[in-house]
């Protein structure tokens, strides 16, 4: 059986990684939809306990070992067994968010940060992974309606946000063969056409 697609999203906040994600799965049937962190059972608990605990404001540290931890049992138990199914997998965000997150803008050195993720999950990395590009002042002003609860990276102040741009962007510079940016400022049906059309190629390829 030829293996799956393993597809993420990744951007900032207000990017529209949702939007576009189910606009995919609905182009794919079969598609499974996971997220990080989350994706099973364990994760799921422990992604509501790092909200209502505001891991956001946890040591950079604790931060990168929870998503890390989440991560490895994501991967075990519900990536891999499925891509060997010959599943489509789409997932909001994955390891690039704890390289930005952590290291672009959360001040962890890169090579600790790989270190940990051999210790994790090794080599293992996203088939296709789309980075939806936003002025951060601009993605902000999307999630308007959702902040103040403070207990989310949205509430970071705009230097953390333009710092995760910036990472994101240097990922994809480092990872051509994997990363697509797309301009997350243009119509939403041009960009789920742009993506669809990239994923099929890729599934032909």
């Amino acid at each position: 059986m030829k293996r799956g697609l393993f597809i993420t999203f990744e951007g900032g906040e207000g990017a529209g990684k949702t939007t576009q994600i189910k606009r995919l799965a609905a182009a794919l049937p079969g598609a499974i939809l996971t997220r990080e962190p989350g994706g099973t059972p364990e994760g799921e608990a422990l992604r509501a306990a790092f909200i209502e605990q505001k891991g956001q404001n946890w040591p950079t540290e604790a931060q990168l070992l929870f998503m890390f931890s989440v991560r490895t049992i994501h991967t075990e138990n519900l990536i891999k067994p499925a891509l060997a199914d010959g599943k489509t997998i789409i997932c909001d965000r994955y390891t690039d968010s704890s390289r930005v997150y952590q290291g672009y803008a959360g001040g962890m050195p890169l090579e600790k940060i790989e270190t940990i993720k051999q210790i994790a999950i090794g080599d293992f990395e996203p088939d296709l992974t789309f980075i939806l590009d936003v002025d951060p002042a601009i993605g902000l002003s999307r999630t308007g309606a959702r902040k103040g609860a403070g207990n989310t990276f949205e509430d970071k102040d705009l230097s953390f946000h333009q710092k995760l741009r910036n990472g994101f962007l240097d990922i994809a510079r480092k990872n051509l063969d994997r990363c697509v940016v797309i301009d997350a400022g243009l119509n939403a049906d041009t960009i789920a056409d742009e993506i669809l059309g990239i994923v099929n190629k890729k599934q032909n390829d």
